[in-house]
């Protein structure tokens, strides 16, 4: 069997204030007091902008020693380069400290915008860069650019591999050549869960990536007790043969944390 991780994307939402987190709870407390209650995050700050090496050793104290956290990667590279000329920026990433969470630095999520449709030739390209393990990952880091001057992370660490996931929302994904892509590349395809673009399933690496972006309605819809067995049964069927990621985004009505941890009570896993 594989191993489980049941989570939610990001933490700061100041309405879970007084839902999730207790009237009065520092702010300074609602990650700690998150993940003693789940198996895993995703960090979405990293997709606005480049975080410091100090906030990622916060983050890594924060949370308990076997907790894992997903890192999304900068929209700067998927939405605004659009995969291009991405080698720098790509560096500057690795280099902004995402080595300071240690062992618990588990996938980094690729995001693509839904308006970007398959380019096989640029996808290709892109991936072929993505380091494997944090040896390669640092000495790609060590190429960062000139905005990183003073601040960048270079340290890896022991040796430990490196996942990558690829979030897609275009139809023309479907293709068996972009499957077969992922596979050469090693990386995950994203199950997406949502109303507003089409739900790929197949398994491209050694481990399942899944996202719950809500049920019939975008990042508010919540997920009932049906909903919530159907979804623990294929998470069952997944670790038969991988370790699985399972991250709830319906933050807007603070369902997430609930069907987060309602899940992770049916899967006997969580904080």
């Amino acid at each position: 069997m594989g191993a489980i991780r049941i989570g939610i994307s990001g933490w700061r939402y100041p309405g879970w204030r007084g839902t999730f987190y207790p009237v009065g709870l520092p702010p300074r407390d609602e990650l700690s007091f998150a993940a003693a209650r789940l198996g895993s995050i995703e960090i979405n700050g990293t997709f606005y902008g480049l975080q410091h090496p100090a906030s990622f050793a916060a983050w890594h104290d924060a949370v308990p020693k076997d907790f894992v956290f997903a890192v999304k990667a900068p929209r700067y590279i998927t939405h605004m380069l659009k995969l291009r000329a991405a080698e720098t920026p790509l560096a500057n990433f690795l280099a902004s400290g995402l080595f300071a969470l240690g062992a618990k630095l588990g996938p980094l999520l690729w995001q693509l915008p839904a308006r970007f449709a398959y380019d096989a030739a640029r996808l290709d390209q892109f991936l072929a860069l993505l380091p494997h393990d944090t040896a390669a990952a640092a000495a790609l880091a060590a190429r960062h650019g000139p905005r990183l001057a003073g601040r960048a992370l270079l340290e890896a660490g022991p040796l430990r591999p490196l996942r990558h996931a690829l979030e897609v929302r275009h139809p023309s994904f479907g293709a068996p050549a972009f499957f077969a892509c992922l596979r050469r590349h090693r990386v995950a395809l994203v199950v997406s869960d949502a109303p507003d673009w089409p739900r790929f399933t197949e398994v491209t690496a050694d481990f399942v990536y899944c996202r719950l972006h809500g049920a019939g309605e975008l990042y508010a819809g919540g997920y009932d007790a049906d909903a919530l067995a159907a979804w623990a049964a294929q998470v069952r069927r997944w670790a038969a043969a991988a370790d699985v990621f399972v991250y709830f985004d319906n933050d807007a009505k603070v369902r997430a944390p609930f069907d987060a941890m309602a899940l992770s009570d049916r899967l006997g896993v969580g904080g």
